[in-house]
């Protein structure tokens, strides 16, 4: 359907940058990905970074799948949280039936999207039947396909359980001429992604396209990327995300430095005070960054070399994760202010990194909350155990 996608996709998103930041002011007014961005996009192979080779996918690494997520967010936030969300989504493939993952990710467009976790599903002889609704679907206006998460009820009303008591998870996965769409999407940052709501009334959704994601024993592939769950992987891709944001803040305010005399004050350039705040802040964002990609390395390392995912990966992951979309924040907030009364105009593009940064900040990944779950974690000594929250 696409290109044969290969190891180069950071090289193919480096490139499409200048179209994707000519496109970036019509992905804000429409709060959706143009056109041409989209088939960039698929024809260069970056959706399919993360869905398995047997498919046709890239099945990259997860320090390449940040690069190439880092590389597009320089450009435009909303593009990248776009590529970011339905990239993660095709690793859902590696817990499908081939015939399944054939029809949903090797017919054009091949682009899955869903929203956060919801409602409950009615089992009945051959799948399952839903009616119900779901926010947060970055990247569904690009979708032919979405999914959602749901608990199984069984035909007697009572919820399907896990073997250790829990509820049982399905991504349910339809076209997505199926649901009905809600344009929700007027917010302050990361306008573009139109993360709308939808939803579905009585469909039946065949046993094959119910996947039981993130489970082990589900698992169809056995390359390390699929060692890790979607969320560890979401939240490395974000945080990635967050740094390419950061990254273009600061260089447009350090270029802005170069040249700009404020009124009653000399050069910026010359000024001690902004050379010694620019020096700091660069040494923030390579720190953080450079911290970042040591724990996708680390836990990369350990997954290729034959161990088992645990719940110490689990907590370097996250900790990681959210440690460098805060950080990456203080960066774009220092940038903002350091550029004065230039920052609040449209046309020099800080003021919607500021918008697109903060609104990255709000959501699921970026919660200070993280912070709590790995010390809880830590504190109980179990960290050579499998992920207790996957």
């Amino acid at each position: 359907m696409n290109r044969q996608p290969g190891i180069d996709l950071v090289e193919r998103a480096r490139a499409l940058a200048p179209l994707i930041a000519r496109e970036a002011d019509e992905i804000e007014r429409a709060r959706c990905l143009t056109p041409a961005v989209t088939q960039a996009l698929i024809e260069n192979g970056l959706y399919r970074a993360l869905l398995p080779k047997s498919f046709g996918g890239a099945e990259v690494p997860l320090e390449t799948f940040m690069q190439m997520q880092e590389e597009v967010a320089k450009a435009d936030a909303s593009t990248a949280w776009c590529l970011g969300q339905c990239s993660v989504c095709a690793m859902t493939a590696a817990y499908l039936d081939p015939d399944a993952a054939n029809e949903i990710f090797n017919v054009a467009p091949g682009i899955l999207a869903w929203g956060a976790i919801n409602h409950e599903v009615q089992a009945v002889p051959g799948g399952y039947k839903a009616s119900a609704r779901w926010d947060f679907a970055s990247g569904s206006r690009q979708a032919s396909w979405l999914g959602a998460h749901v608990r199984v009820v069984e035909a007697d009303g009572t919820v399907r359980r896990r073997p250790d008591g829990s509820p049982e998870i399905r991504t349910i996965l339809f076209p997505a001429t199926s649901a009905t769409m809600y344009d929700v999407w007027d917010v302050i940052g990361l306008r573009g992604t139109g993360t709308d709501s939808y939803s579905v009334d009585n469909l039946f959704i065949p046993e094959k396209f119910a996947a039981l994601r993130d489970d082990p024993a589900a698992l169809r592939e056995n390359g390390p990327l699929y060692k890790l769950s979607t969320n560890m992987v979401f939240g490395m891709g974000f945080a990635a995300t967050s740094l390419g944001v950061a990254r273009a803040t600061l260089d447009a305010a350090i270029d802005l430095a170069r040249g700009k005399t404020p009124q009653a004050s000399k050069a910026m350039r010359d000024n001690n005070a902004v050379q010694g705040l620019i020096g700091r802040t660069e040494a923030q964002l390579r720190a953080t960054r450079a911290y970042l990609y040591a724990t996708a390395a680390d836990v990369w390392r350990d997954l290729s070399q034959g161990a088992v995912i645990t719940e110490a990966h689990r907590v370097a992951l996250r900790i990681a994760s959210t440690w460098t979309i805060h950080q990456s924040a203080a960066v774009v907030d220092t940038a903002y202010h350091m550029t004065g009364a230039t920052a609040v105009f449209n046309a020099n593009k800080f003021e919607r990194r500021f918008r697109d940064m903060h609104a990255i900040a709000q959501q699921i990944q970026g919660r200070d909350a993280h912070y709590e779950d790995a010390g809880r974690a830590i504190l109980s000594g179990n960290l050579d155990a499998p992920p207790t929250t996957r």
